[in-house]
């Protein structure tokens, strides 16, 4: 069983998909998307424990969608965690802090990601150490 779900909305596919997988690799389980507009969708339909969202999105940006999950009451209780690729400063620090429960500058860490959403969710860090084969034997040996 998962540990929780996550959504990530992202527009950069790279950098969602190695989110993901190293969200997969801590054991939650992951949704994505690429538009605000799908994001929006996914959260109201699935209701994630969390979600990752992009500050910057080519049809909606990040905080309006987030203020529109917000303002929904299917979806105001699921705590969101910015991300942007620029330093964010002044009135946007403050939308940011009013809206999400945290925010991440990339490029950031998936550690550190997942230390954060760990935090959110009160749940332990992931284990730092890797995973080894049911054998107990290293790979490769």
């Amino acid at each position: 069983m998962p540990r929780a779900t996550i959504l990530i909305v992202d527009d950069n596919r790279n950098f969602s998909q190695t989110l993901a997988d190293a969200f997969r690799f801590a054991d939650f389980a992951v949704m994505q998307a690429s538009t605000a507009a799908a994001g929006l969708q996914l959260a109201s339909e699935h209701r994630p424990d969390l979600i990752l969202m992009d500050i910057q999105l080519p049809d909606l940006d990040g905080l309006s969608a987030a203020e529109t999950l917000k303002a929904d009451p299917v979806t105001q209780q699921i705590p969101i965690v910015a991300m942007t690729g620029h330093e964010i400063e002044g009135e946007q620090v403050r939308a940011v802090s009013r809206i999400c429960v945290g925010y991440a500058q990339k490029p950031v860490r998936p550690r550190d990601l997942l230390n954060l959403v760990a935090a959110v969710l009160k749940l332990p860090s992931p284990d730092p150490s890797p995973r080894q084969p049911p054998s107990g034997k290293a790979p490769g040996r």
